[in-house]
């Protein structure tokens, strides 16, 4: 009866409170590192692990405690947030038995993926930590940087409902949280709404770079549009810093070319429709950047593929 007693003064479901919840963050990215840094300045405990410990260093400086390992970090936290940068680095440091994150979770504690990542990986880990004692929600986000640092991510949860309702006082900080099903939904959306945005980038590119090439203010363009049917959070989010060719801001292009490659996968658990050829397009136009050594660009940086198929050079 102790034991049962200490475990659920642990992790879920005890409040959740700035001051006594201890929070793990694994993955100190773009994303991740000011999501990361909100929660912090919110009161609550951080403790932060990052492969390359200098990047780091900002949350430190504000009052994180750096860990050497995934399950150094899980040891001290009730809740563990993943933020890395593909499937295979989730298995790494939530899965590995000695070093990750589940190795050093207390039964009670709640893991968060918000890798973009599988759906049949969301699920594996969620039975992992369900046989551990512990929780497992896969909460990836949409909103990009800008959403990260100002804390409007939508937040596409799947998992058990009740830990779900229980995270909101931490996703509040975030953005807005959405149930979106048992594990693996998630990620399931995530794929979902990457497919959308890659359209509406492919779109906003090839808009815009017609428009320059039809001698229109492109600036004026966008303004005038983004008020009618074409208007997207995606020219919301992309329009001014392609027209000011900022390619560097933002999530490189490398991880939506991932995402869209999930989608395309065959035989991956649940998902059933997999003739996607709008995606596959995508996929090849995204991957298309990376031929022409512009992988490290951003999303917007697309406008460059366009503009070379049709010789314009700038």
């Amino acid at each position: 009866m102790a034991t049962e007693e200490a475990a659920a003064a642990f992790g879920f479901p005890s409040e959740v409170r700035p001051g006594a919840t201890r929070v793990g963050w694994i993955g100190i990215g773009v994303m991740g590192g000011a999501m990361a840094g909100r929660l912090l300045a919110a009161g609550y405990a951080v403790t932060a692990y990052a492969r390359t410990p200098a990047k780091a260093g900002f949350l430190v400086a504000a009052g994180a405690s750096l860990a050497d390992s995934p399950a150094a970090v899980a040891a001290a936290s009730d809740v563990v947030f993943t933020m890395v940068g593909n499937p295979g680095d989730v298995r790494a440091v939530v899965l590995d038995t000695t070093t990750g994150a589940l190795a050093g979770l207390r039964p009670g504690g709640v893991l968060v993926d918000c890798t973009s990542s599988s759906p049949s990986l969301a699920r594996e880990v969620a039975a992992a930590a369900r046989a551990a004692g512990c929780h497992a929600v896969d909460a990836p986000v949409s909103g990009g940087d800008v959403g990260a640092r100002d804390g409007t991510l939508a937040i596409l949860a799947g998992g058990d409902e009740a830990v779900v309702a229980w995270l909101a006082p931490l996703f509040a900080h975030l953005g807005r949280p959405t149930y979106m099903g048992p594990p693996g939904s998630g990620q399931s959306s995530k794929i979902a709404n990457q497919i959308a945005v890659a359209g509406a980038v492919v779109g906003l590119s090839e808009s815009l770079a017609f428009a320059d090439a039809a001698g229109l203010d492109a600036r004026q363009f966008l303004g005038a549009v983004s008020k009618g049917a074409a208007g997207s959070r995606v020219m919301d989010l992309f329009g001014e810093r392609v027209l000011s060719r900022d390619f560097a801001t933002g999530g490189a292009v490398r991880y939506i070319i991932k995402d869209l490659g999930m989608a395309l996968e065959v035989g991956d658990g649940q998902e059933e429709v997999n003739v996607l050829p709008g995606s596959a397009l995508y996929r090849q136009m995204f991957s298309a950047m990376v031929a022409n050594g512009d992988g490290d660009l951003c999303l917007q940086g697309l406008i460059t593929v366009v503009e070379r198929l049709n010789g314009i050079r700038k």
